[in-house]
């Protein structure tokens, strides 16, 4: 068995996000498009996920189930920012999700 303190929080955002049971599961590390970025360094991540949990949510709600789901990954000095992209499987088409340029990056 694994020891959590020696998963990436990557790693980390995947085990917590199966709770969902996600016919889609996309987690991206953006932080190499933000300030003070590092080799290996995770503070940035994209979160595509597709599950019949969202269906009859609305987005925010859908946003507080992932919150609840990963927690205390979000408190510093771990993950600062986490964008999701939450949508039930007949909403999904398979479309890309891009993410804006950080206003920091180098």
């Amino acid at each position: 068995m694994v020891n959590v303190e020696q998963q990436s929080l990557q790693e980390q955002l995947q085990n917590r996000l199966e709770v969902f049971s996600p016919s889609v599961l996309e987690i991206v590390n953006e932080s190499h498009g933000h300030g003070g970025y590092f080799e290996g360094k995770e503070s940035h991540f994209k979160v595509v996920i597709v599950s019949t949990a969202f269906a009859d949510l609305r987005a925010v709600q859908r946003h507080q189930k992932v919150y609840a789901a990963v927690g205390d990954l979000l408190a510093a000095p771990r993950i600062h920012a986490l964008a999701i992209h939450a949508y039930t499987p007949e909403e999904w088409q398979g479309q890309s999700v891009e993410s804006p340029p950080c206003a920091h990056q180098k």
